[in-house]
């Protein structure tokens, strides 16, 4: 009979935490203990897991006696807070904030593309998940970067309202109705509309020129693909989308990929979907991503501005291979090869 693991989720009420309540039920992870936790305004609410009711309990230092894993989706003051006392109690702690991404001794993982590195759990007992417009530009990379280095990329993004939360959904939900209603619209989220607007502008802009996504995009690309030498350009923008993020992702090699090489190669990679047939209109589409946990990959062609270059189209639900569901595949790999 196979071992059941003890699993905690911080953070069980918001957005990211219900999905990975809701991968891990579609998974069947092995589980003997399933403990909800969240701040003290949800203390006490009652949410169904696979027929069940459970109660969620307040996020303290102490709430993690027991616990074989603990799945973060709290916030990065909260995981500073209470990761380390997650990992002190003996729990494997995989955040799914930016808290501890950068941080030397703590790896960052997507499993199909640098499994090897979650054996670092031990220096503190944490894993860290990416951010989610990293994982799917990562996850579509992989193969190439195997057959040929990479040299450069340069990457748009096209991100959903949901990367911002509940709130971000629901004022673009409002601001359609009021459009539609010929009323004004109302912006508190983000500094415009969003409606019917492209937004270059996520997260807070820094000295030079970037914003901190843009950065993360930069930095963890390096750290997760093991090329720290490699230069990556990043524009991030918000779209009037509700769930998945799609990108432009142009790439130069080394040495030579023809668009048909890449076809192969991603055909068969992990975690991906090649969706690439443009005679008949088939490529990724941010719809077709909502709910799967797959990156979608198509428009693949040769880059004209460069020798050995590639341009390509990649899509991803954000809340799910973005989030939730990577942080799901790294605690697989942690029950079956490390606890």
């Amino acid at each position: 009979m196979a071992r059941e693991f003890s699993i905690a989720v911080a953070g069980a009420t918001g957005a990211v935490g219900q999905t990975f309540l809701k991968v891990l039920a579609e998974r069947n992870i092995p589980m003997k203990e399933l403990r909800l936790l969240a701040s003290e305004r949800s203390e006490g609410k009652k949410i169904n897991f696979k027929g069940n009711e459970l109660t969620v309990h307040r996020l303290e230092h102490d709430s993690f006696e027991g616990i074989d894993i603990a799945l973060f989706s709290c916030g990065g003051d909260r995981s500073l807070t209470f990761a380390p006392s997650a990992a002190k109690a003996g729990a494997v702690v995989v955040d799914n904030s930016s808290a501890w991404r950068m941080d030397p001794d703590v790896p960052l993982v997507v499993p199909e593309v640098n499994p090897h590195a979650i054996s670092g759990y031990k220096n503190k007992g944490i894993i860290a998940n990416p951010n989610c417009s990293t994982i799917q530009m990562v996850v579509a990379l992989k193969p190439l970067h195997d057959k040929a280095r990479i040299k450069r990329i340069v990457v748009s993004t096209y991100q959903a309202v949901s990367g911002t939360g509940h709130k971000a959904i629901i004022e673009l939900e409002n601001q359609i109705i009021a459009w539609a209603e010929g009323k004004p619209m109302e912006n508190k989220v983000y500094p415009h509309r969003i409606a019917f607007n492209c937004l270059p502008h996520i997260d807070s802009f820094l000295e030079n020129g970037y914003t901190k996504e843009e950065m993360k995009m930069v930095n963890e690309t390096r750290k997760i693909m093991e090329i720290p030498d490699v230069m990556v350009s990043a524009t991030t923008v918000r779209v009037p989308v509700f769930y998945s993020h799609s990108e432009a992702v142009n790439v130069e090699f080394e040495t030579p990929v023809s668009p048909d090489e890449a076809k192969e190669l991603l055909k068969n990679a992990p975690g991906v979907r090649l969706v690439d047939d443009p005679s008949k209109n088939e490529y990724p589409l941010a719809i077709d991503a909502q709910g799967q946990d797959l990156t979608y990959v198509g428009r693949i062609r040769k880059d004209l501005s460069c020798e050995n270059g590639l341009a390509m189209w990649v899509v991803a639900d954000n809340i799910r291979k973005g989030a939730a569901t990577n942080a799901v595949q790294i605690a697989e790999v942690l029950m079956d090869k490390y606890l």
